[in-house]
């Protein structure tokens, strides 16, 4: 199964941005230890349009600076279903493991920490959502996003199967 990536304009979005992780490295030389940090960045507009990012600087506000610009550069399209997602669905990234199910309204986001930044800067309000395996964020961002990109809606479903909407519910 091949995956669709819908890019974005980014012209005439309102997008926030949500810091997922911010890592402190470092670097030997034979002066000593060189520190600087890495953060990994999650922008959307919570409808629909989600993108991450990863940026390396000497001080932490540039290095997030840096991960909203390469976000920036990363939209995709997700589609949104009454407030959760068409259907359930599981992706791997590394060894992080995602599961993501429908909820039904007044359910809100049940996820964990980089997976709540990702799916609440989509604008999915009801979701399901468990993390199995690796916890490290930068997988479990990348496989949560794996998992959303391989999301149909109905009429998707329809177009490539090329029957109409009702028969695509009724078999």
């Amino acid at each position: 199964m091949s995956t669709t990536i819908r890019k974005v304009k980014t012209s005439d979005l309102e997008l926030k941005d949500r810091v997922v992780s911010i890592q402190r490295v470092t670097k030997v030389t034979k002066g000593g230890r060189t520190f600087s940090f890495s953060a990994i960045v999650v922008v959307g507009n919570e409808d629909g349009i989600v993108g991450y990012g990863l940026g390396k600087a000497n001080e932490v506000t540039t290095a997030i600076s840096k991960g909203i610009e390469d976000a920036k550069k990363n939209l995709v399209r997700v589609p949104i279903h009454k407030g959760t997602i068409p259907h359930e669905q599981f992706a791997k990234y590394g060894g992080a493991k995602v599961f993501l199910k429908p909820a039904s309204h007044g359910t809100g986001v049940v996820a964990g920490g980089a997976m709540r930044a990702v799916l609440e800067s989509v604008g999915i309000i009801d979701v399901l959502a468990k993390s199995k395996g690796s916890s490290n964020p930068h997988n479990l961002v990348k496989a949560t996003f794996e998992a959303l990109m391989e999301l149909r809606d109905a009429h998707t479903v329809s177009e490539l199967r090329g029957v109409p909407l009702d028969k695509v519910f009724n078999g």
